[in-house]
């Protein structure tokens, strides 16, 4: 065989060796248990604000100062709010007293000072009825003149609507206070306590607290201005619980589970691995957004991913790329909602 005929062979041979090789890789992907996905930690603020409205007295943290869910973090001038709850609570304790005497009913004093009235009239009643009668016998002789019997008929008459008031003022003091009374009554320290009770809220609401764990991004206002509800105080960069958003590619959804232990690294630790959980996945399906993936992989379909992140050493930042790494042979038991601090 000539060395022409040898090539020639030789150079099939590598061709065909070359084309079982470009197949193989081709129909035989290498399967791997780990999914990487690309994001983001997910930039989450606050406006924190006061509910009341006056000025600010008081700023007690500062830009880059780390606070706690319901830390005091700001006063305002509560001098109205301070008068108006005083106001509101004298208020309420008097109609207190008012309902709580109308419960208790009279005093036995009370009725007996009602029975000795209506008894001292009903005798000028009975005085007054008897002169009366003499006059109108004496005006039958010409013994007293009509103007004498008329007017021991007034006389008469006045003592006995004054008999029947007292008599009537006398069953009321027995039987005490009517249920309608005592009603209103009620309904009048009900609204007295709401209002002392709105009043107290307001003159809380001259204090401002941390509405979450985070760190002041931004202080807004400064001590002398005019704070409202709708002029933030501060803005707070929500650091608890902390996540990352990554997308899943379509293909891959079925795999993915909460409660999935996670990996996360990022460029400015490098070698540092964040330990975390897949906490959310999305139900509907989006275009993956641009500043995710490569130009040729935009327009494929994605779903949402929340990946909580312990970060005890407070190295992340909001907004910074991270790596996000899912074992997929195993599951983690899901994870706190809230990492330890």
């Amino acid at each position: 065989m000539n060395r022409r005929k040898r090539i020639a062979i030789l150079a099939v041979v590598i061709l065909a060796l070359a084309g079982g090789a470009i197949f193989y890789f081709l129909t035989h992907k290498p399967v791997t248990n780990r999914l990487t996905l690309y994001g983001n930690v997910d930039i989450r603020e606050a406006q924190a604000a006061f509910n009341d409205s006056g000025f600010v007295t008081n700023l007690l943290v500062q830009e880059g100062d780390r606070v706690r869910k319901g830390q005091l973090i700001a006063e305002m001038d509560n001098q109205r709010y301070r008068a108006s709850w005083t106001a509101a609570m004298a208020q309420a304790q008097n109609q207190k007293q008012i309902l709580a005497a109308l419960l208790a009913g009279s005093r036995p004093e009370q009725i007996a000072q009602a029975k000795a009235q209506m008894d001292a009239l009903a005798v000028e009643y009975q005085n007054d009825a008897v002169n009366y009668w003499r006059y109108a016998t004496l005006t039958q002789t010409n013994a007293a003149t009509r103007q004498q019997r008329d007017d021991a008929r007034a006389a008469r008459d006045k003592a006995g609507q004054n008999y029947e008031a007292a008599k009537q003022a006398y069953v009321l003091a027995v039987e005490g206070p009517r249920k309608e009374d005592i009603t209103a009554a009620q309904a009048a320290h009900d609204a007295a306590i709401a209002n002392a009770n709105l009043a107290a809220v307001e003159l809380r609401d001259t204090k401002l607290y941390a509405p979450s764990d985070g760190i002041i991004e931004e202080r807004i206002l400064e001590t002398g201005d005019m704070a409202t509800p709708q002029t933030p105080v501060y803005t707070i960069a929500l650091t608890n619980p902390l996540w990352v958003r990554a997308y899943v590619p379509e293909i891959s959804v079925g795999k993915i589970k909460p409660g999935m232990a996670v990996n996360i690294t990022t460029d400015s630790y490098p070698g540092k691995i964040y330990s975390g959980w897949v906490g959310y996945l999305s139900p509907n399906a989006e275009f993956t957004p641009q500043n995710v993936e490569t130009p040729d992989l935009r327009a494929e379909l994605v779903y949402q991913l929340r990946v909580y992140v312990c970060d005890d050493n407070n190295q992340l930042r909001l907004g910074m790329p991270a790596t996000v790494s899912i074992d997929l042979a195993h599951h983690a038991a899901k994870g706190q909602a809230v990492c330890s601090r």
